[in-house]
């Protein structure tokens, strides 16, 4: 299992735009790809979870990502919300 932790920066946070843009790329890896903020976790691939979350700008994030491809998964999740979030 892969996981990184990040710091959202986008002054709405996680809302429905980045949020589906997240589903897309998940979606692209046969990995389970989960978002943790605090106790509550989510399924990457499933839009209604992450925006569950309610994440804020200034909030922490954890990524996880577990199965064959999760190196790849990971590494992608990140690029996507340092240059989306």
């Amino acid at each position: 299992m892969k996981e990184f932790s990040y710091v959202i920066t986008d002054e709405l946070g996680i809302h429905a735009r980045p949020a589906g843009l997240l589903v897309k790329e998940a979606a692209k890896f046969q990995a389970d790809i989960k978002i943790k903020k605090g106790e509550k976790a989510a399924d990457a691939k499933r839009i209604f979870g992450i925006m569950g979350l309610a994440a804020k700008k200034g909030d922490e994030i954890i990524m996880t990502a577990d199965g064959a491809d999760e190196a790849e998964a990971i590494a992608a999740i990140e690029e996507f919300l340092k240059a989306n979030l």
